[in-house]
């Protein structure tokens, strides 16, 4: 396989490309919704993320979709505008299935959208670091049988479709990395800087709420005992290591030569550097 060199005209036609021709185009409303016992479905509806989720796919969409529209190369335009359209697919597809289990969300207002390329940033970035942690928590739902598996069906492709945005969105910035001229390349570090640390700062915010915050209204300890119950014993450093596979198991079937996310996996790493190493049992 060729190497490609990244910024070049090269690059950003096979990173449009391949996100282009590895598009599924399902219907969320031609999907059919697996029935659920009693106890499956309480814990899906115990799940402290909904109203969260179905907000942020919605605001993410309109984010997305405001980038692809100003966006200038027609190329990556078109790329974005399909990201745009799978953003909000995620959305009308978790709509549906809150609404088919009668989980209550919450809808927030009509959200006042940031610059276009400060908010696909932001979103890139947000999808980097929830990804990570959400493919590691996924394939422990599926293996435990925490949730039925017709139902964890229903969400793997769209958790293959988040691999694709975040190895997107990874070369997008290389690229542009790349196209920036030096001088002004400390100004565009520090802005995508900014963007990630926002995120890192959100993300920690929303952990806060859900452990229960000054408030104690977070996540149900039923909830979290029947997790314990199904997922076993899952230590830090087995929970890091399963994250850092997942993840490159699911970016794995795309060209190689594409750039890939390094912030997540590099904190990771680093994360388990600095803890401490497992006891192996040993036979008697």
């Amino acid at each position: 396989m060729t190497a490609i060199e990244f910024g070049t005209p090269e690059h950003k036609a096979l990173f449009c490309e391949d996100f282009l021709k590895s598009h599924d185009p399902f219907k969320p409303e031609e999907i059919r919704w697996p029935a659920l016992d009693a106890a499956a479905l309480e814990r899906l509806k115990a799940l402290p993320v909904w109203t969260e989720a179905v907000n942020t796919e919605y605001e993410t969409g309109l984010k997305v979709k405001a980038f692809g529209e100003a966006e200038k190369d027609p190329q990556m335009s078109e790329a974005i505008a399909l990201q745009g359209y799978e953003e909000e697919r995620h959305f009308r597809l978790l709509e549906l299935m809150t609404s088919h289990y009668g989980i209550p969300v919450t809808r927030r207002g009509e959200p006042s959208l940031p610059e276009p390329q400060w908010g696909f940033l932001g979103v890139g970035y947000a999808e980097c670091f929830d990804s990570f942690f959400a493919f590691g928590i996924f394939a422990l739902a599926r293996r435990s049988g925490f949730f039925p598996a017709a139902l964890t069906d229903v969400f793997e492709p769209i958790l293959q479709e988040e691999a694709r945005h975040i190895l997107f969105f990874a070369n997008w910035a290389e690229y542009r990395q790349q196209r920036t001229p030096l001088w002004a390349r400390p100004a565009h570090t520090f802005n995508n800087g900014l963007a990630a640390a926002m995120q890192v700062v959100g993300r920690l915010k929303l952990a806060f709420a859900a452990g229960g915050g000054e408030d104690g209204d977070g996540v149900d300890d039923n909830f979290m005992m029947d997790a314990k119950k199904a997922f076993g014993e899952v230590s830090a450093r087995s929970f890091i290591e399963l994250c850092l596979a997942e993840n490159e198991r699911r970016l794995a079937p795309y060209d190689a030569r594409l750039a890939r996310p390094r912030l997540a996996p590099s904190a990771a790493r680093l994360i388990l550097r600095l803890l401490p190493a497992e006891k192996q049992l040993t036979a008697a």
